[in-house]
């Protein structure tokens, strides 16, 4: 079922030094090891010092968990939890043994399992409302864990989520940022500089395919149990996976929040080209998964003169793919495949 409510990236923070400022873009240039060979990195405004690399990692969500596997540091994780999808190939098999949990841990949980640093996809779980909560930043670092949060959806302060996001910063580039910086903290700086090639050298060949074809406008659809939709925002990375692969949001002009409801009416006003459908949420939830979603979809009269129904243009994709994090370019590959097939 395609019902994701999930929030945004989050901050970071640090055990010895917190400083919250205003969330700004990409995380800031690297602060050199002192002599004690502590590094300072700032992650949405938030100033994340260690003293060494740490050891005792626990990931939270798709992009998080990902995004440590990428690096090479499987062996560090302590947890992972909430996987929307399985983990994306070829990372998959480092997956297999780890600790998991299926949905977020309490703060208890978290805690018993001695983190020393804690990576989430999505800024929710440090925000002071919301179900998926678990602590704040600020909580955690007095604490002595601290903190980090894929940087593209990162709030303006800690706390705060997806209300509180930077149009600006929901971009490739602020991944790439994010990976170089959070690869110093982790002492993997080596790693996440070849790992930035790659990405790049995906979307590259993505965009070289694409180039000069007619841009189809895509709508994102969340289908809830109730028989109504939200659809992806232009805040939501998704919009960048769809512009990456020559397309563009449909919606893409809302940008209030990540997901926005929309009437049926405005699905069909807006007429997309193409739809995609959001199906998670599961460790084991592949494309194929989506199926269901495509039907639902395609058996509600209220689209069936939709041109995207019409045409038969409704293809399964993942929330998990809409991640902002290394699963970005892979992604745009699969979008490109589908919106330009020839």
């Amino acid at each position: 079922m395609s019902v994701p409510r999930r929030v945004l990236p989050v901050a970071v923070l640090s055990a010895a030094v917190l400083a919250l400022s205003a969330c700004g873009g990409p995380p800031a240039p690297a602060a050199a090891p002192d002599a004690a060979g502590a590094v300072t990195e700032v992650n949405c405004g938030i100033e994340v010092t260690v003293p060494a690399p740490p050891e005792r990692i626990y990931a939270l969500y798709q992009p998080a968990i990902e995004t440590v596997h990428a690096l090479g540091l499987a062996d560090r994780l302590v947890g992972t939890a909430f996987l929307d999808a399985q983990v994306v190939e070829p990372y998959a098999a480092a997956q297999q043994g780890k600790p998991y949990t299926q949905g977020l841990p309490q703060r208890e949980a978290l805690l018993a399992a001695e983190p020393d640093f804690v990576l989430a996809g999505y800024n929710n779980v440090f925000a002071t409302t919301g179900d998926e909560s678990i602590s704040t930043r600020a909580d955690l670092a007095a604490l002595g864990v601290r903190t980090w949060v894929n940087a593209p959806l990162c709030p303006s302060a800690d706390g705060l989520s997806d209300e509180a996001i930077d149009p600006g910063q929901v971009s490739m580039e602020t991944v790439y940022a994010d990976l170089r910086s959070l690869g110093r903290v982790l002492g993997a700086g080596e790693r996440s500089e070849e790992l930035v090639g790659e990405l790049q050298a995906k979307v590259t060949a993505v965009q070289e395919r694409v180039a000069g074809a007619p841009r189809p406008r895509v709508a994102i659809l969340l289908d809830d149990d109730d028989g109504s939709y939200r659809v992806a925002s232009g805040i939501d990375f998704g919009t960048r996976v769809l512009e990456m692969a020559g397309a563009e949001n449909a919606f893409g002009d809302l940008t209030e929040r990540r997901h926005v409801a929309v009437s049926k009416e405005e699905l069909i006003a807006r007429d997309p080209d193409v739809i995609l459908t959001s199906t998670c949420c599961d460790a084991t939830t592949t494309v194929a998964d989506g199926e269901a979603d495509v039907a639902q979809i395609r058996a509600d009269p209220a689209l069936a003169g939709s041109t995207a129904v019409r045409e038969g243009r409704v293809y399964p994709f993942l929330f998990a793919d809409r991640a902002a994090g290394i699963r970005g370019p892979y992604a745009a590959e699969r979008v490109a495949d589908l919106v330009h097939p020839e």
